[in-house]
C-alpha cells in the first residue's frame, strides 16, 4: 500500500451538524482521495458524532481511520492518537466545526514538495463574525522567520506539518491543556523547522464560529484560560532560550492571551475569580515581563499589566471602569513625563504604572461618539479626545484606510470625523467574510502596523479606537456579484469598534430568527 502524501486529522466532540460539512470539505478535496489518510477519532460524543464518523468510513473504505475513545476533556488526547496512527507524509489539523477550500491540500502539499518546507500555513479565514488575524497572510512567502513576522500570534494548528519533523522531534500536544494546546505543539515544529512557508493566494481554512457557541474554547472561562496562559507560557520559556527571540514570543503571549484575561468582561465576574485574575497575572508579569517586551505592547495593555503587579484588585477595576463606561482619562505631564490620570494616579499606584511617555498611540487614543451611514455607503463616524493637539493620525480597520477630517479643536479636546467606503470593505473581503478592528496610528500609515503590529511583535504606535456606551447603527446591506453581505459596526466585548462583512446565508438568517425570538 502507498504512502499518502497527506494524513488529515480531526478530533471530534459534539460538532453536529457541522461535522458533515467538515467531512465533505475533506472527501472532495482536488489531491484525490488516494493520496489521502482522514483520521478521525470521537471523544466521546453524545450528539451523534461518532456515528457519523462510521458511516463515511463505510462510504469511504481504506480512506477512512475512525477512532472511538472515552470523553478526554479536550483536543489534545485526540490529536494525539491521531499522530500515532497517522502515515502521511504530512499532516493537517481539521476543527470538525471547520472545513477546507476544495484545492487546499493538493495546493498546500505542492507547494511543501517544491519548497521543502516542514511547516505551511495556508489563508485562513473566518466564518460567522469569528475574527482571525490576517497579517500573515499578506503575500505568499518561501521562507518566514518565526521571529522576525507576525507568525507568532497565529499559532493555530490549522498548517501542513511534516510529519518527520513531529516524529523526530517527537513532537505531541500536552494533555493537560483542556484549551490551548495547539500552541505549544504548533510552537515546538515552528521553531524547530528548517523551512516554514505561507500561502496567502487563496482561502484555504474556514474556521467558522458556531452560532450555539458550544465550542471549548468559547465555553472557557478566566480560569481556565489563566491556567493556559502560564502553561504555555512556562513553555515558551523551556523551549527557547532567554533573549530577544524569547522576547519577541512572550510579547505576543502578553499582547493576545494574557491582556485578553484583563478585558472589560472582567468587570462581570465574581470578585473571587477576579483577584484570582489578578494575582495570576501579576505573577507572570513579574516573572516574564521585561522591560523590552513591554515596549513592544500598546499603552492600555501595558497599563492593566502594570497594575497587576504593583497595584490593588481595586486599582485594576477602576482602570478597566473608566475605559469601559468613563471615556478617556486626561493626560497629565509632570517632570517632563506624560502620565494617564486614571483612577488611582497620584493616589497611592505607583507613578510608574501610568507613564505614556514612551508610549506614541497613547495620543492615537479616541472615543467615538456617534456612528451613522451616508448616502452612498459611507460608514461615518465621530471620535473624540481629551487632547487639544493631535499629531498625525491615521485610522483604519486593518488594511482598509478611512479618511479623516478635523472637525472641532479647543483647550477641551477634539473632535474627528471618520469615514470608511462600504465599496472598499467588501471588496477586499473573502467570500466567508470578515471582521475588522478599527484602530488610529500614529505617523505613517503602515498595514502591517494598522493590525496592531510595531515591525514584526510589537503593538506600540497602534490603539483600538472605543466606544463606550454608544448605540451602534442599524446595518447596511449591500451586493457583492449576486451574493449580498451585511456591513455591520459592532463592538466586541471590551467595548472597541470592529467592523462586520459578513454574507446572508440561511443559517445566518435562522439563527438571528433565533435570537430574536428568545428575546420575546
Amino acid at each position: 500500500m502507498s504512502t499518502p502524501d497527506v494524513s488529515v486529522v480531526v478530533p471530534v466532540f459534539n460538532t453536529m451538524p457541522y461535522l458533515t460539512s467538515c467531512l465533505d470539505s475533506i472527501v472532495a478535496q482536488t489531491i484525490g482521495l488516494d493520496r489521502l489518510q482522514i483520521v478521525a477519532v470521537d471523544d466521546g460524543s453524545t450528539d451523534g458524532s461518532g456515528a457519523v464518523l462510521d458511516r463515511y468510513a463505510a462510504r469511504y473504505p481504506g480512506v477512512f481511520t475512525t477512532i472511538h475513545q472515552a470523553n478526554s476533556g479536550g483536543p489534545a488526547s485526540p490529536c494525539n492518537r491521531a499522530l500515532d496512527v497517522a502515515t502521511g507524509r504530512y499532516v493537517f489539523f481539521v476543527g470538525a466545526d471547520d472545513r477546507l477550500g476544495p484545492e487546499a491540500l493538493d495546493r498546500l502539499v505542492r507547494s511543501a514538495d517544491e519548497w521543502g518546507s516542514d511547516v505551511v500555513l495556508g489563508k485562513v479565514v473566518g466564518v460567522n463574525s469569528r475574527h482571525i488575524y490576517q497579517d500573515i497572510f499578506v503575500a505568499n512567502q518561501v521562507d518566514v522567520d518565526l521571529f522576525d513576522s507576525p507568525l507568532p500570534r497565529s499559532l493555530a494548528n490549522t498548517k501542513l506539518f511534516r510529519r518527520e519533523l513531529l516524529e523526530r522531534h517527537r513532537i505531541r500536544y500536552p494533555e493537560d491543556l483542556p484549551i490551548a494546546s495547539d500552541l505549544p505543539f504548533t510552537l515546538a515544529a515552528c521553531y524547530r523547522a528548517r523551512r516554514i512557508s505561507v500561502l496567502a493566494d487563496y482561502e484555504f481554512y474556514y474556521a467558522v464560529r458556531r452560532m450555539s457557541a458550544t465550542n471549548i474554547t468559547y465555553l472557557s472561562r478566566h480560569l481556565d484560560r489563566l491556567r493556559a496562559v502560564e502553561k504555555t507560557t512556562g513553555f515558551v520559556v523551556d523551549l527557547i532560550g532567554p533573549g530577544k527571540q524569547r522576547d519577541v514570543v512572550l510579547a505576543r503571549r502578553f499582547d493576545h492571551e494574557i491582556a485578553k484575561l484583563l478585558e472589560d468582561d472582567l468587570l462581570r465576574l465574581d470578585r473571587g475569580v477576579q483577584q484570582q485574575v489578578h494575582d495570576g497575572v501579576g505573577r507572570l508579569v513579574a516573572k516574564h515581563l521585561t522591560k523590552e517586551i513591554a515596549a513592544e505592547l500598546n499603552a492600555e495593555t501595558q497599563i492593566r499589566l502594570a497594575l497587576t503587579r504593583d497595584a490593588t484588585l481595586d486599582d485594576l477595576l477602576a482602570v478597566i471602569r473608566q475605559d469601559a463606561r468613563g471615556g478617556i482619562p486626561p493626560t497629565i505631564v509632570a517632570d517632563g513625563r506624560r502620565y494617564a490620570a486614571y483612577p488611582g494616579f497620584r493616589a497611592g499606584v505607583p507613578d510608574a504604572c501610568f507613564d505614556v511617555t514612551a508610549n506614541p498611540d497613547w495620543s492615537a487614543k479616541l472615543a467615538v461618539t456617534a456612528v451613522s451611514w451616508e448616502t452612498g455607503g459611507v460608514l461615518t463616524l465621530t471620535a473624540w479626545t481629551p487632547a487639544p493637539q493631535l499629531p498625525p493620525i491615521t485610522v483604519s480597520a486593518e488594511e482598509i484606510r478611512a479618511t479623516t477630517e478635523l472637525v472641532a479643536s479647543d483647550s477641551n479636546g477634539t473632535a474627528l470625523r471618520i469615514r470608511f467606503r462600504a465599496a472598499d470593505l467588501l471588496a477586499a473581503t473573502g467570500t466567508a467574510g470578515r471582521r475588522r478592528a478599527v484602530s488610529a496610528q500614529v505617523g505613517t500609515f503602515d498595514p502591517g502596523r494598522a493590525q496592531g503590529l510595531n515591525q514584526a511583535t510589537g503593538a506600540a504606535g497602534s490603539m483600538a479606537l472605543r466606544a463606550p456606551r454608544l448605540r451602534v447603527t442599524a446595518p447596511l446591506l449591500r451586493r457583492r456579484g449576486a451574493r449580498p453581505y451585511v456591513v455591520t459596526p459592532v463592538l466586541d466585548d471590551s467595548g472597541r469598534l470592529m467592523i462586520s462583512v459578513v454574507p446572508v446565508t440561511r443559517h445566518r438568517v435562522a439563527a438571528q430568527l433565533r435570537r430574536l425570538l428568545r428575546r420575546r
